[in-house]
């Protein structure tokens, strides 16, 4: 029977079984229900307006926006929405952007059952909940340097398995261009060659395959 006062959640994943699952754990809960679930970051937008959750739980891959549009979204309209990222990514820099869009909670789809109850509560008593693991992971890189939005192309390029002058050739920008930022590129990542760079942004999250 669902308390009158309990947790509404609305849940915004494309995976049949990650929906299923998550909302027999919630609807388990004398103090949760289950208000929606929906598969798409557009339904999840216009979910959100219809059903006004209590706590969202969001997926980052999306099959038409990412999470962190539907994130930015969401909270440009609803500014107390409170919203917590379910998510297979881990890098440092997913969870920053997530976080500096207004998501009050992170979580890896790996995690036990009982810590997404315990950061479900937590956020809607108004707290923000990030792991320890996740939490370590920011710190570790606190204070790199950044690469610029130049060479996150430059490095998108790279993974997609272009050569320098092709990459210059599709950025229209010369190949000793493209030579100088790989070079500081690589000293930003402390990466030994192009391979290791790609490897190194994937794995923090600056970039997705």
């Amino acid at each position: 029977m669902v308390n009158a006062q309990s947790i509404r959640v609305l849940s915004v994943d494309d995976h049949p079984l990650i929906q299923e699952g998550v909302g027999i754990i919630i609807n388990r809960q004398a103090d949760m229900s289950l208000a929606g679930t929906v598969s798409n970051g557009r339904e999840g937008i216009e979910a959100f307006r219809v059903l006004r959750p209590d706590v969202t739980l969001m997926d980052l891959r999306l099959p038409d926006l990412s999470g962190l549009d539907v994130t930015i979204a969401i909270r440009s309209e609803f500014p107390d929405a409170r919203i917590i990222v379910l998510t297979t990514l881990e890098g440092d820099i997913d969870v920053q952007r997530v976080l500096k869009a207004g998501a009050r909670g992170y979580l890896l789809k790996s995690m036990p059952p009982q810590q997404m109850l315990d950061a479900i509560r937590q956020v809607h008593a108004g707290k923000k909940y990030v792991p320890s693991e996740i939490a370590a992971g920011l710190a570790e890189h606190f204070g790199d340097g950044a690469l610029s939005e130049r060479e996150l192309e430059v490095l998108q390029q790279v993974a997609a398995g272009h050569r320098n002058r092709e990459i210059g050739a599709k950025l229209f920008i010369a190949e000793e261009t493209v030579k100088v930022h790989m070079k500081h590129i690589l000293d930003k990542l402390n990466a030994k060659d192009r391979t290791q760079s790609v490897a190194i942004a994937v794995r923090r999250g600056m970039i997705h395959l």
